[in-house]
């Protein structure tokens, strides 16, 4: 495992790991923090490395949103299963990456309302946020040659349950992309344009020249038992291929072709007044351009009908909405156009 080549390599805390040496270690990164809570302490960062010695690094990051509880299970799994006789590589184990945010059950900090995965490349001298996003960014991508970040639909909404990979950032690094998911084989892929969201960690990933792939597990604010299990046979065999887990530890066989999805500008129905949100379509229905996919319901008009909301595009039903009451500016749904990742 090589140091990171960064300016700042030096100035990151961490207690219990050393990145030298071999074995399992559980420790955590040190986040700055005063305030009537945290004065005169630090916020942890749990961290866990299991590690051969030399061979490839994967760095696996589940609660960036702490509301999203699939990934974090996993995390915690893996850290306590994996040993590092199991390995030919290193993996890095971040499994509340936003732990303020993971503690209180929410998307974002309630400590700053930061959204870590809109926080990269952070700043080490920023809010505890911004910290956390500089730590990974800095300190632990440039060791890593593989990143999975783990996500969920959270409180707010329901996925199908997806690999998710931004397009790019060349061709050698998308096919690569490619066959991950492949064998992560969890039912749908999801593509999104290249740096979607520029403060990502998706998007740091690929501007930092590191193969990064996430996932969204479902959501809904629980865990959907049917995506773990899907996950916890896919991981080994993804580790396995990345040349990370020893070649003798049992793994799953040759996983189905997902199903491709792209999700495109049109692909949101969004909603133009607030009241109750009523589905008229599930997840993973296919419909039509012009088709009723949703109605909202007015609270306090108690004569007038219901607003209707239609796809504006041809696709299948990938993500919806998950509490019933909506503002105008909420999406409803989002439709996605199939894919032939073979012509693109």
């Amino acid at each position: 495992m090589s140091a990171p080549a960064t300016a700042a390599a030096s100035t990151a805390k961490f207690t219990g790991i050393d990145f030298s040496a071999t074995g399992k270690q559980l420790g955590y990164g040190h986040v700055l923090h005063s305030d009537n809570v945290h004065d005169a302490s630090i916020i942890p960062v749990p961290l866990a490395m299991i590690s051969s010695g030399s061979g490839p690094v994967a760095l696996i990051v589940a609660g960036t949103h702490g509301d999203e509880y699939e990934g974090q299970i996993l995390a915690h799994e893996l850290i306590r299963e994996l040993e590092p006789e199991q390995l030919t590589g290193t993996v890095v184990v971040i499994p509340a990456a936003n732990s303020p945010a993971v503690r209180a059950g929410t998307r974002v900090s309630p400590i700053d309302a930061g959204n870590l995965n809109r926080s990269y490349p952070g700043q080490a001298s920023g809010g505890p946020t911004d910290q956390v996003a500089a730590l990974i960014r800095d300190h632990l991508l440039p060791r890593a040659d593989f990143v999975i970040d783990l996500h969920s639909g959270g409180s707010n909404s329901t996925y199908l349950p997806s690999t998710f990979i931004y397009r790019g950032p060349d061709e050698p690094t998308w096919q690569r992309k490619l066959q991950a998911v492949k064998a992560l084989g969890l039912p749908y892929a999801m593509v999104v344009a290249p740096l979607l969201e520029p403060g990502s960690l998706s998007s740091a990933g690929d501007r930092a020249g590191v193969l990064t792939i996430s996932t969204e597990l479902c959501g809904a604010g629980t865990v959907d038992r049917h995506a773990l299990d899907t996950m916890r046979r896919g991981m080994p065999r993804l580790l396995a291929g990345l040349g990370v887990l020893a070649a003798d530890r049992p793994a799953s066989g040759a996983a189905p072709d997902p199903h491709w999805l792209e999700l495109v500008p049109e692909s949101a129905v969004t909603s133009t007044v607030g009241g109750l949100f009523e589905p008229l379509v599930d997840l993973g229905q296919q419909v039509r351009a012009g088709q009723a996919v949703a109605r909202v319901h007015f609270i306090d008009e108690l004569d007038r009908p219901p607003r209707t909301f239609a796809s504006r595009i041809d696709g299948i039903v990938a993500i919806a909405r998950r509490p019933t009451l909506v503002w105008p500016g909420t999406h409803l749904v989002h439709v996605a156009p199939e894919l032939d990742i073979h012509r693109t």
